[in-house]
């Protein structure tokens, strides 16, 4: 008979083991998905290294080369926030923070850059980098032998990059630098054809408008540095999206939802911040796309609907939501109705949309809204792309046809008075006199503040120069027996 040793075990609950193996499969999985989202961010940021590089060092890299690098960077962050996206499906949805690092701490003040991953940020990324790539292949066709092509390249990694970074923040920190990314990019294309003066102006005009809601968006996070003590959405909502609750004062909360809905405002192209938007149709049809039908026009309704308890926590600033969200929509939909060119028609069908978006968030309807974005995206983005080929094929039907085919089916305005429809053509004509309003009491106004800036700290330069000058007059008098050289 063999003899069996029998060894004794430390007495160990079961319910301790249990609880050891789920924490174990929840870090497992929270690393897992840490890695994932790093991945989101850290591939279209690589290939923005990579092809801007070469290019800044005068040795481009070859046009196929960068659309492949390019392509290969959006499709590894696309598939990255499917996965991501399936790991949240599984358990729930739940929540994930991804801790980054800490910018900086002072006393119980600090600023961490985090990143989440939840039920909003997730799926919006899966359809921008989608998109991204999309645009990508169209676009390395499109802008073939193009003097500009890599400039472009450089210039939609840098988008995609900013884009990731500011719907995957998990503090209004880091938000704000993804924001400003998309802000410059956007500025870039707009002036892509820089030989031409009337591109130029566009991106000026964008420009202008976005430093000045820009403001909003500082001074929110300065607001809510000050009421919680950081900018961490952790410290500022409880719970899950998009049933969050704010854990600001009601007083601050009304503060910062007006301070985050006024920077939204331009950069959704909301009146009376809209006029900008028509005129950003100067850049390439790619990037008019990506921007301006698809995801940077709904990146302020995403800010909304990301500080979507703050809203909650402030009926001033819902009901201001609701009536710039109608406005801007009945707006847009008579203007782009007399425009005679198909990207300033796409433009104010954008511009009618993201209306509406915004009076959904303002109503508290975040899922709607999630799922309006991405659905208008998708379709607004296709056909902005679609537009050169559409117009050669409408030339070839009225050829074909032997004229105009005629106007087109019934419409609301037809139940006006035919003066009331006079009126609104005329109306509609002027863009609603919006943009007459916005150049002198807005835009106007900060451009010619600029001008005076510049020129005081022209003149004092000058200045500076001739006090010089007159030091130097005066030391040469002073020794009027020496040459240059001995003086020197």
């Amino acid at each position: 008979m063999i003899p069996v040793q029998t060894i004794s075990l430390p007495s160990v609950p079961l319910a301790v083991l249990a609880f050891d193996g789920l924490a174990l499969q929840a870090g497992t999985a929270h690393d897992a998905i840490s890695l994932l989202v790093m991945t989101q961010l850290v591939a279209p940021a690589l290939t923005l290294v990579v092809i801007g590089l070469p290019a800044l060092l005068g040795r481009p890299l070859a046009e196929r080369t960068t659309t492949r690098l390019v392509g290969a960077g959006f499709t590894t962050a696309f598939l990255a926030s499917l996965a991501v996206l399936f790991v949240l499906f599984m358990r729930g949805f739940a929540t994930e923070v991804v801790h980054v690092g800490t910018w900086f701490a002072v006393g119980h003040h600090q600023a961490t850059i985090e990143l989440v991953a939840d039920g909003l940020s997730v799926p919006y990324v899966c359809f921008s980098t989608g998109l991204c790539a999309l645009v990508n292949a169209f676009a390395g066709k499109y802008l073939h032998r193009e003097p500009g092509f890599t400039r472009f390249f450089v210039l939609l990694a840098l988008f995609g990059t900013g884009m990731n970074l500011m719907v995957l923040a998990g503090s209004i920190d880091v938000l704000f630098a993804g924001w400003e990314f998309l802000g410059i990019s956007s500025t870039l294309l707009i002036g892509f054809f820089h030989e031409r003066s009337n591109a130029v102006k566009a991106a000026l005009r964008a420009f202008t408008t976005y430093r000045i809601c820009d403001v909003g968006l500082l001074a929110a996070a300065v607001m809510v540095h000050r009421a919680v003590g950081s900018g961490d959405f952790e410290r500022i909502f409880a719970g899950t999206w998009p049933n969050a609750e704010c854990l600001v004062p009601s007083g601050a909360a009304t503060v910062i939802a007006i301070l985050l809905v006024f920077a939204a405002m331009g950069k959704s192209a909301q009146v009376p911040f809209s006029n900008w938007l028509p005129r950003a149709m100067e850049g390439p049809t790619p990037s008019s796309a990506i921007f301006y039908g698809a995801l940077s026009i709904h990146a302020g309704a995403y800010v909304l609907l990301r500080c979507e308890p703050l809203l909650d926590a402030s009926l001033l600033a819902r009901v201001l939501l609701v009536v710039v969200g109608l406005g801007t929509a009945l707006h847009a939909s008579a203007v782009g109705r007399v425009q005679t060119d198909l990207k300033s028609m796409l433009a104010y069908a954008s511009m009618t949309q993201a209306g509406i978006i915004f009076a959904e968030i303002g109503c508290g309807l975040r899922v709607v809204a999630l799922v309006h974005i991405v659905s208008h995206a998708i379709v607004r983005s296709l056909q902005i792309l679609r537009s050169p080929s559409a117009l050669h094929d409408r030339h070839e039907l009225e050829a074909a046809l032997g004229g105009h085919p005629g106007a087109g089916g019934w419409s609301l305005r037809m139940l006006l008075p035919v003066g009331w429809q006079q009126g609104l053509y005329r109306v509609s004509l002027e863009r609603g006199f919006e943009e007459m309003a916005a150049m002198r009491f807005v835009i106007g106004p900060v451009w010619r503040l600029l001008e005076r800036v510049a020129a005081a700290e022209q003149a004092w330069i000058d200045w500076l120069g001739a006090k010089r000058a007159s030091v130097n007059r005066s030391v040469r008098d002073s020794f009027p027996n020496r040459s240059d050289g001995d003086r020197r």
